[in-house]
């Protein structure tokens, strides 16, 4: 997987993964935070392979679909892009600590 999708789903998780199912944030964090692959989560957690990758598969989409949603990622960039352009170092600690 490519180092920018990777980085982009990560904080796309980090925005959205309180929306997911326990088990949708325990496999995506299993395969994406701790490098393992879809056969060691399976037997790690009693399920099949194809169970596995179909789970991460469907994270990694209800990921995209919130984010084409709501945005959450696009304003956060926009904004810390805005934060980055202001000179008055209280108020850009102010933006900053928002997040």
């Amino acid at each position: 997987m490519e180092m920018e999708k990777l980085i982009y789903l990560n904080s796309l998780y980090d925005l959205y993964g309180t929306l997911l199912t326990t088990k949708q944030q325990i496999y995506f964090e299993e395969y994406y935070f701790n490098n393992l692959s879809f056969g060691e989560i399976s037997e790690k957690y009693g399920i099949s392979r194809n169970a596995c990758f179909k789970q991460i598969k469907e994270t990694e989409e209800k990921l995209l679909d919130y984010e084409k949603k709501l945005n959450l990622y696009y304003k956060k960039e926009k904004i810390n892009a805005i934060i980055a352009n202001i000179e008055d170092n209280t108020i850009k600690e102010e933006l900053t600590n928002l997040f």
